[in-house]
């Protein structure tokens, strides 16, 4: 691991992009269930990184707040 950066949104923290020795690669640490999906994945960009995640958060939190 050469560095990282923490991810959160609303508050909520959700993992940790880490930067890879491997062709600068962005991995993506999964700690929150919402985006555990995405554990793992790699991208170069960190921007669209935490915008995957951030989307996935938003879609599941919508998914648990709508009534039964």
């Amino acid at each position: 691991m050469l560095s990282s950066k923490v991810i959160h949104v609303d508050g909520v923290f959700l993992g940790t992009a880490i930067m890879t020795g491997s062709l600068n690669t962005l991995r993506f640490y999964a700690t929150h269930e919402s985006v555990r999906a995405l554990h793992n994945a790699c991208m170069s960009d960190f921007g669209a990184l935490y915008a995957q995640v951030k989307s996935l958060f938003n879609r599941n939190r919508m998914l648990t707040l709508q009534p039964a």
